[in-house]
């Protein structure tokens, strides 16, 4: 799914004589390299403050724990995405409210968020999945409706861009209050071990998260805040620094092989392509709306779990994101749910793929994963 060490024998040549400084002067915790990728990554985002931490899920917690929520406060986020969303949510000991989501984008459904709000309600948490942004607009304008907090969940959309209605263009993770990301290793702007970070150009936020994820502490042994253990270490930085100024032509490259993706299985009945490309294409000047984290494709009237096995036999890699509905996960069951509000998502989690998509697939690559799709798909 992710050719990493291709990847990195491109970049060898910047990373390896970086090791080498961060072992020399063993600054391995908030050195000076976690500070200069800090300012690097805040300048590509445009962005005031980014508090680099441990990893995403770290970077979501204590980010509501940045906001102040409370025992018993609801926060809404979709049914469809990874675990670690709703995850810190309960760790917090708030409600987590699972929503629907849209049939064509994958992300969460704004009516049912909507219809989701009541007095209890402090939160929206939308995930840019797959790397294509949730709509913002909507999604602010709602949370403004209702004085509601905002949290971006960019762990899979970094480096892409969310066109407004205005037509103007904001970086994903910089629109809501406050914003996380995950460095793991597979992610668009991926190190090589864990690592995360928030985003906020709230000053007074900003200052409590930089407490928070150094044991509350802004003076040595001066705890003011209850916090947590979580800093990015400096050889991640190193990586992360390294791979910043090539995050567009990662993305550019993964946006190509999804318009190759998307050529060979153009008109099919029994595949719908993923949303945001072609769309992006018609209205904006280059398409960087989406960044394609992942291509996922929506069959119809075709044995999924067969066609992975299909794959798999084949020597090609698949995965299917996400298999089971959140609010059918043991740890999140909730007698308050309906099935009735979550036909899109439990569609969806019998009908996606997820095909490989990085950096360094070639045209040969993708034209032997698609043939071997539509020879399993067309029989």
């Amino acid at each position: 799914m992710v050719d990493l060490q291709g990847q990195y024998a491109k970049i060898k040549d910047v990373i390896n004589p970086s090791f080498n400084e961060v072992l020399e002067s063993a600054a391995f915790i908030n050195g000076p390299k976690v500070h200069q990728f800090q300012k690097n990554l805040e300048e590509y985002l445009d962005v005031k403050h980014v508090i680099p931490c441990a990893n995403g899920t770290d970077a979501l917690q204590i980010a509501m724990m940045g906001l102040g929520l409370e025992q018993g406060d609801e926060v809404i986020t979709a049914d469809f995405t990874f675990a670690a969303t709703v995850e810190v949510i309960a760790l917090l000991k708030l409600t987590p409210v699972l929503v629907d989501v849209d049939p064509i984008t994958f992300n969460i459904d704004v009516d049912a968020v909507r219809k989701a709000i009541t007095p209890k309600t402090k939160a929206i948490v939308p995930v840019h999945l797959f790397g294509l942004a949730a709509n913002m607009d909507e999604i602010m304008t709602l949370a403004k409706e209702h004085n509601l907090y905002v949290i971006e969940d960019n762990a899979q959309g970094i480096g892409g861009d969310y066109r407004h209605n205005d037509g103007s263009k904001t970086k994903t993770g910089v629109i809501g209050h406050v914003a996380s990301t995950s460095f793991f290793p597979s992610k668009n702007l991926g190190c090589y071990g864990d690592g995360g970070a928030i985003f906020t150009n709230d000053n007074d936020l900003a200052h409590t998260i930089r407490g928070i994820v150094n044991h509350g502490m802004y003076k040595r042994y001066h705890h003011d805040v209850v916090g947590v253990n979580s800093r990015l270490d400096s050889l991640q930085a190193v990586v992360l620094d390294a791979k910043l100024p090539h995050l567009d032509s990662y993305n550019n490259a993964r946006r190509n092989a999804a318009r190759q993706y998307n050529q060979a299985f153009k008109n099919h009945p029994k595949i719908t392509t993923p949303s945001g490309l072609s769309d992006c294409d018609s209205i904006c000047d280059t398409c960087d709306c989406h960044v394609f984290h992942q291509y996922t494709l929506n069959l119809k009237d075709v044995d999924r779990d067969g066609l992975v096995a299909h794959l798999n036999e084949n020597g090609i890699p698949c995965g299917v994101y996400y298999p089971i509905p959140l609010h059918k996960q043991k740890a999140y069951v909730d007698e308050r749910y309906n099935e009735d509000d979550f036909t899109v998502t439990n569609q969806l989690v019998k009908s996606v793929v997820s095909l490989p998509m990085h950096t360094e697939l070639d045209d040969e690559q993708i034209g032997f994963i698609t043939k071997t799709v539509l020879d399993f798909i067309d029989g």
